[in-house]
């Protein structure tokens, strides 16, 4: 690379990175002022601790739901976001399992970002996020499409497409529903996934 086009991308890099900075030595960055905790963050606080929960899932449209009870979930905050921990209850007879989940709301972007591990199926790690804050109390986030591997002897391998509402009824109630449409040609979506929270005194 010449050397007056080295020269001139250094001065620029110099002058927008002194364009960046604070006007006075008092005044807060903008990093500073994004990672002070706000109403969402106190919000996610008061959801920290020990819940009961109850697993709903609809493995298709019609179908009775697969009901697993005697989980237990651990909700702490790891800076501003809000981490959950769920497994069997001891003592409980439940297969071992572990699923955990990561929300915090992006204040930069404004919006909501989740991300899920589940041990209990092949479903890698599954990101989403929401177009927006919450509405009416409730967080809509939308998940990147991912192969299903089915519920039969074969991988199904298709394209399924799902959301997640998550919303609270009380201080000590939450609730947790998926929706998915499989890429089967048929359109249809249906209530997958259903995780009813009481909190543990």
């Amino acid at each position: 690379m010449p050397k007056p086009l080295i020269a001139l991308l250094v001065v620029t890099s110099a002058l927008s990175f002194a364009g960046s900075a604070p006007v006075s030595a008092d005044e807060p960055t903008a990093a500073q002022r994004m990672s002070e905790p706000g109403p969402l963050e106190e919000m996610l606080t008061k959801q920290t601790g020990q819940w009961d929960v109850v697993a709903s899932l609809w493995p298709a449209p019609g179908a009775e739901p697969i009901v697993a009870r005697g989980l237990v979930a651990e909700r702490t905050m790891i800076g501003p976001i809000l981490q959950e921990i769920m497994k069997p209850a001891p003592g409980g007879n439940q297969p071992d399992f572990t699923r955990i989940d990561y929300l915090n709301f992006d204040r930069v972007e404004g919006r909501w970002k989740y991300v899920s591990m589940d041990t209990r199926f092949p479903v890698s790690i599954m990101p989403a996020r929401s177009f927006g804050p919450a509405t009416d109390g409730k967080i809509d986030v939308q998940f990147e499409p991912q192969g299903f591997v089915g519920f039969g002897t074969e991988v199904e391998g298709r394209f399924m497409v799902s959301d997640m509402a998550i919303s609270s009824s009380d201080v000590d109630h939450m609730l947790k529903e998926q929706h998915v449409m499989m890429a089967n040609g048929t359109g249809k979506s249906w209530l997958f996934v259903r995780y009813e929270y009481t909190r543990r005194h």
